[in-house]
């Protein structure tokens, strides 16, 4: 076979016939080559995750709204409630607010420190009652972005570039994934360095100084939380993978996260499991176990032809 100065093959007689062969084939629909399906590659799936983000933040509609989530529930009503609590010289009302200090454990109450009934119920609030919020933030800000992650694809008509693009289905979910978890987890992390500071501020000095955060806020933070959204977003992400349009995703990620909140906030309460100081870490520990196995066996949910519309 002669080779032209580019390095591809000369032209023959039967070229004509082989390249009308060749796009006839090509006319009918195949599913996609997967090419790299056998190794994963961190930087195509950085790639992903960086689009997605970059979505994100161009997109006012979005971070706009999570900005005002953050700081209404970390900043705004905290403060507020606790300004009142530890400034207020009407016994009835922190009498009123203490009676939520029935809720918790024994092992939570002989916890409580403050030298005033102000702040005793003020530490309260802010170590316990205000915890589950923490929980609810970031897998609500979370689910809003995974529901519609792999759906929006198709919808927004890019799925077809990234079903062909050189990334396989494991580092399309993955990225996907991070990208999810991302925003929520990052806002939370925020709100809690904002939140730790005004406790100390307000609390602390009836408290005998700053102590916040504590022991188990630390554990909720980074082992708990972080659990709860791994397992949240892999659901997600499959239903995603299925659903023919974003609004059939929000409305059954609703029906997943709804339940996982509801664990979460006890969790966070430190009601569940009797509120032994190791409930934090058994919980977690099974949360993570499950959400792993949820992460590998969801990587199934995202084929090239779900991508492509093609299947569901």
């Amino acid at each position: 076979m002669s080779f032209d100065s580019l390095g591809l093959p000369a032209s023959t007689p039967n070229s004509g016939r082989i390249a009308t062969q060749s796009h006839g084939r090509r006319g009918r629909t195949e599913r996609p080559a997967r090419s790299s399906d056998a190794g994963f590659s961190w930087s195509r799936m950085l790639v992903i995750t960086r689009n997605e983000l970059r979505q994100l933040i161009k997109s006012k509609d979005y971070w706009i709204p999570l900005v005002a989530l953050g700081s209404l529930f970390f900043v705004f009503i905290p403060g507020f409630l606790m300004l009142i609590i530890t400034k207020s010289a009407n016994t009835a009302v922190v009498q009123q607010a203490s009676q939520a200090l029935s809720v918790l454990p024994d092992a939570a109450v002989a916890k409580i420190r403050g030298t005033t009934p102000q702040g005793r119920t003020a530490y309260a609030l802010a170590v316990y009652l205000f915890a589950p919020v923490a929980c609810v933030v970031p897998l609500t800000i979370s689910t809003a972005v995974g529901a519609a992650s792999l759906v929006g694809e198709r919808e927004r008509g890019t799925g077809e570039f990234l079903a062909h693009s050189p990334a396989s289905a494991r580092e399309i979910y993955t990225g996907k994934l991070i990208a999810s978890l991302v925003p929520g987890y990052l806002t939370t992390l925020v709100g809690f360095a904002l939140y730790s500071l005004m406790v100390n501020v307000f609390v602390g000095p009836s408290a005998g100084g700053w102590f916040f955060p504590t022991i188990e806020w630390l554990v909720m933070m980074f082992w708990v939380i972080p659990g709860f959204l791994l397992l949240t977003l892999s659901l997600v992400l499959r239903l995603s993978a299925r659903v023919r349009s974003t609004a059939a995703a929000q409305q059954a990620s609703g029906l997943i996260t709804l339940p996982v909140i509801g664990i979460s906030y006890a969790q966070a309460s430190g009601t569940l499991l009797g509120g032994s100081q190791y409930s934090g870490l058994i919980v977690a520990a099974v949360v993570w176990t499950i959400a792993t196995i949820s992460i590998i066996r969801g990587v199934r949910s995202v084929t090239r032809n779900r991508l492509l519309g093609v299947a569901q």
